[in-house]
């Protein structure tokens, strides 16, 4: 099938067979292959039956999402949309989709784009792992027109997805009828959290004979988002951690895009898109001391923590209390935004066309201020925090942690209001500090496209794309005033929230961080947690396009260079200047940077082979990479001084010449469409990664600098390299049927084994970050003029979360099913109802430890199969109207 040749050329990737790349090569641009003019389709079948346009159109292997309409994506979340593809998974570690895996590779392995472009993201709170992954929890689906996730690779995609590429689509006003006008209004509400309020509108302007248009469209929500369940650490004295998780969220987008076609031929425009989500959270813990009481232990995991083995079962009675009680809220000022701005050109030629891409995207996140509030029910004096006693309900009831997921029974009231607490509270000041992180990357791009009459050679794409991107991480600790005053503690807190089926106090998040940023007078810069990192990349591309009888597809060649510099401060013994932090000791005030490059040629491959009208056999070849997370490239980053951890203070070393992750993959499909949008496909895929980044972790070392907390010198020193090598494969099954009398079915089911070195994890453990062995989506809907339904189940066996921050670490993730409802009403044809309630089944998130039990280089409670963490699932409503004109 001949595609016409009407949109931008963006991921096709063209060799230059029998031509060679000149040494100094630029990097080609990433863009999509050519495809079918875009349409404007509206409802579930519609969706369905452009996406399946998209995927038998293309050369590649690719997978689209489709709006049923203008302002709707088929879900009310974009990472859940994506879910929905074969092969794709989503981690809702925070009640949305917010990182997406691709066959089973890890989520920083995918890259993101938007209109085909680098898309810039940072972590909104400090124990995010800095890596290059996008947060999709920015992005509101009321802003995008659709998704394309490419599962092989082209010469003319931008490198960096070794597990996929997600190309996000905005719309364009000369794509929409002239005064397009959507309005929408949604109120949700869940099980446990707050109700949450949004509004979107869309607006678009455009001349009668389409020489010029504009579009405008914003989106604000705002609501409350609560996770409760027990936090078990283990670290104290078998500590167990009912914890309440509150954040107060607040998203906004703007979108802008103008477009005009001043001459015939030529095409100009110009996006904006600004997104930000302010993310202030606290996280509220009534923490339960149960190893006085242990009837049950595992003596396989011994430790100075638990020297008689972690406890399993405790039964505590009115005769046997708990020898102390601990309550403790940490507050968190967080917000991240991202900005990008777009200008392109698009020329037609007598055989051809040019396009050009000049843009700039930034984003900044972080934390902008981190507080802790605690008391205890033992005395010590030495604090300046403390005011009095904890009185809270003495713990009775049995602590099962024989499990997957931790069990408490009490057998008395436990709640608790803010008579248990001090009259007076003061922030802990060893806890306090500031993260904030900067994201940025500008960039420049030109492609070409000849059409070519060469035999089965009908087109040459080539392109040059250059690009500086810049990663800046930065930590503060405080000044504090010579007299730290403690406030009225009620002023902190406000109403009260539920941690493990009992209330306690919820924070006052704002009256937290008032009260904490009242008490300080300034800020010291903490220098071990300054880095920047700037990459200059550059690339070049070329690739030829063929059609014949029954076989068509692309080959190409992609040149990859990339200069990396690494700045941070020098560690060369300087004096600690007169109230400079403490931490600072031996930090030089002059920074030093290192450099390193890198370059590579990716060949690709993609045939499709036309078996007959409506079946494609598609095999495809290729090379990609996934450029190492920036969070192992920093100079040197120290974690744990002078907290209320002993042994957890951790000295690690960045490596600024590690080479990007490297896979050789392969796939080979049969698809058959019929009827409209109807489709059967079978995908067997696979991929050799090698160049893994490995951490390198040695304990009891010297690096000359004694922590206050131990008073010694001895740290665990942590490094990378590159060190072995991994692989993927898997087979993905597809089938979507709409039966005449608007019923359907939409099925797929994925099988992903993967082994990557056990050496790359501390865990020990050879398995790709949050990838799933099985992952299966079942719809089925109805839909005619005036209703809609959709009944959709997601499940996905278990897999790994690792977060590189200490405290959190790695472990397992139970298996996952969530079954989702949405329905709709037209009442008009300008008005629509909808409902959609997400989680039937009130899944919980269960987490527990899967390392060996011999396994000391990571903490007790991730041994062993003990129960981490689990979160209560939440079943969420929402219902919408909106008006369309």
């Amino acid at each position: 099938m001949k595609v016409k040749p009407t949109r931008i050329a963006t991921a096709a990737s063209l060799a230059m067979l029998g031509m060679s790349l000149a040494a100094q090569a630029q990097q080609a641009p990433a863009q999509e292959p050519a495809q079918l003019e875009q349409v404007v389709v509206t409802g579930i079948r519609a969706s369905l039956q452009n996406a399946a346009t998209i995927k038998k159109a293309a050369s590649a292997v690719v997978d689209a999402v489709s709006a049923e309409d203008v302002g709707k994506l088929p879900d009310s979340d974009v990472g859940q949309a994506l879910g929905r593809i074969p092969g794709v998974s989503v981690g809702r570690a925070f009640g949305q989709g917010a990182s997406v895996s691709i066959r089973g590779s890890d989520p920083q392995m995918t890259y993101t784009t938007l209109n085909g472009q680098t898309v810039a993201s940072t972590g909104w709170y400090d124990q995010m792992d800095i890596d290059r992954s996008f947060n999709y929890s920015l992005l509101p689906a009321e802003m995008i027109g659709g998704m394309e996730v490419y599962k092989s690779s082209q010469a003319n995609l931008t490198e960096g997805g070794i597990g996929g590429t997600v190309i996000v689509k905005t719309r364009k006003p000369l794509d929409l009828d002239a005064g397009t006008v959507v309005l929408g209004a949604r109120y949700g509400t869940g099980t446990i959290s707050d109700p949450e309020k949004e509004i979107s509108g869309l607006y678009s302007w455009r001349t009668a004979n389409r020489s010029l248009g504009v579009l405008v469209a914003a989106a604000v929500s705002d609501g409350d988002y609560i996770r409760r369940g027990v936090e078990a650490d283990s670290r104290w004295s078998s500590d167990v951690a009912p914890t309440a998780f509150v954040q107060e969220r607040k998203r906004t987008a703007l979108n802008v895009a103008l477009q005009a076609r001043p001459v015939d031929g030529l095409e100009v425009g110009l996006t904006a898109l600004s997104m930000k989500l302010e993310a202030d959270g606290s996280n509220a813990s009534d923490y339960l001391f149960h190893d006085a009481n242990c009837d049950k232990r595992n003596t396989a995991v011994i430790s100075a923590f638990n020297p008689n083995g972690m406890c399993l079962h405790s039964t505590t009675t009115a005769a046997k209390p708990l020898a102390n009680q601990f309550f403790q809220v940490w507050a968190r000022g967080a917000e991240m935004s991202s900005d990008s701005l777009t200008l392109y050109a698009h020329y037609k030629l007598a055989n051809g066309k040019l396009d050009l891409v000049l843009g700039s995207t930034k984003a900044e996140g972080g934390t902008s201020l981190t507080t802790n509030y605690q008391t205890r029910s033992w005395s010590d004096a030495s604090d300046p925090a403390w005011f009095g006693y904890f009185r809270r309900p003495n713990w009775q009831g049995t602590i099962d942690a024989t499990g997957q997921q931790m069990v408490l029974n009490p057998t008395s009231a436990q709640s608790w209001d803010l008579s248990a607490l001090p009259k007076q509270l003061a922030p802990e000041t060893w806890a306090s500090s500031r993260g904030p992180n900067k994201d940025k990357e500008n960039y420049g791009q030109i492609d070409g496209t000849f059409y070519l009459d060469w035999g089965v050679i009908t087109a040459f794409k080539t392109g040059v794309r250059l690009a500086d991107h810049t990663f800046e991480k930065r930590s503060f600790r405080p000044v504090w005033k010579s007299t730290i005053t403690p406030v009225n503690t009620a002023t902190l807190f406000n109403g009260s929230v539920d941690v493990g089926g009992w209330n306690v106090p919820r924070a006052n998040i704002g009256a937290m961080l008032s009260n904490t940023a009242a008490n300080i007078s300034g800020w010291n810069e903490d220098r071990s947690g300054y880095g920047e990192l700037n990459e200059k990349n550059r690339s070049a591309y070329g690739m030829f396009e063929f059609d014949t009888e029954g076989l068509r597809g692309n080959f190409g060649l992609r040149y990859i260079s990339t200069d990396i510099t690494s700045t941070g401060y020098k560690f060369d013994g300087s004096a600690l200047a007169a109230g400079d932090y403490a931490g600072n000791l031996n930090w030089s005030k002059s920074t030093t940077s290192t450099s390193a490059s890198y370059n590579d040629v990716l060949p690709s491959v993609n045939l499709a082979f036309d078996l007959k009208k409506d079946m494609v056999l598609r095999v495809t070849a290729s090379q990609a990479i996934t450029r190492p997370n920036f969070a192992n490239m920093f100079g040197v980053t120290v974690s744990g001084y002078n907290d209320d951890r002993r042994g957890n203070e951790t000295w690690t070393v960045g490596n600024v010449g590690l080479k990007p992750q490297k896979s050789s993959q392969a796939d080979i499909g049969v698809e058959y469409y019929y009827g409209r949008g109807n489709l059967l496909s079978a995908t067997y895929f696979v991929k050799d990664i090698s160049n893994f980044v490995v951490a390198k972790t040695t304990a009891n070392q010297k690096v000359g600098l004694v922590d206050p907390l131990t008073g010694v010198d001895n740290w665990t020193l942590q490094s990378f390299e590159n060190a072995g090598g991994g692989r993927i494969r898997g087979i993905e099954l597809q089938a979507n049927h709409a039966f005449g009398n608007g019923f359907g079915v939409i099925g797929n089911y994925t099988l992903t084994e993967g082994s990557a070195p056990a050496s790359s994890y501390l865990d020990q453990l050879g398995m790709f970050t949050q990838a799933s062995k099985h992952n299966v989506n079942l719809v089925g809907y109805y839909e005619n003029s005036t209703y809609s339904g959709r009944l959709a189940y997601n499940w996905r066996s278990k897999y790994m979360i690792r977060e590189g921050a200490f405290w959190y670490g790695n472990r397992m993730h139970d298996a996952y099913g969530t079954l989702d409802l949405s329905v709709g009403w037209n009442i008009n044809k300008w008005l629509k109802l909808s409902l959609d309630a997400v989680n039937l089944t009130k899944s919980d998130d269960v987490q527990y430890g899967a390392a060996a039990a011999s396994n000391t280089g990571i903490k007790d409670p991730l041994r062993a199969g003990f129960p981490a963490w689990s979160f209560q699932g939440e079943t969420t409503y929402k219902i919408g109207l909106t008006a369309k004109f």
